[in-house]
């Protein structure tokens, strides 16, 4: 029904900076929320950023003032710009979104994951 495709990782030194892009794509109706996870190896997902349809943001404490994220809702987009990369960003990035689609003929609120993309911060 619904697909997110996450692009933009891959490998920086510490001090860098890249942008996560995410497009969802599929019969949607709306989202709502959408926001970006990260997994470091023997770590438990966390929330690294969230923002509302209507452009509300939270950040975790640990990004606050490197990382940005935005959204484009004509494109159902969303982006993550970080900064002032840290060797502690490394980890598997991944999109989220809180979607209402079609479900036998009915509105429903579905949430959705992303594939991940991987992202490195090493010297």
């Amino acid at each position: 029904q619904v697909q997110l495709v996450e692009s933009g990782g891959g490998l920086v030194q510490p001090g860098g900076s890249l942008r996560l892009s995410c497009a969802a794509s599929g019969i949607i109706v709306s989202i709502n929320a959408m926001g970006w996870y990260r997994q470091a190896p023997g770590k438990q997902r966390e929330l690294v950023a969230a923002i509302s349809s209507g452009g509300s943001t939270n950040y975790a404490d640990s990004v606050k003032g490197r990382f940005t994220i935005s959204r484009d809702n004509a494109k159902n987009t969303v982006y993550l710009q970080m900064n002032s990369l840290k060797p502690e960003d490394t980890a598997v990035y991944y999109c989220n979104a809180d979607a209402i689609v079609w479900v036998a003929g009915t509105l429903r609120p579905r949430n959705y994951w992303g594939q991940g993309t991987q992202v490195g911060v090493s010297a």
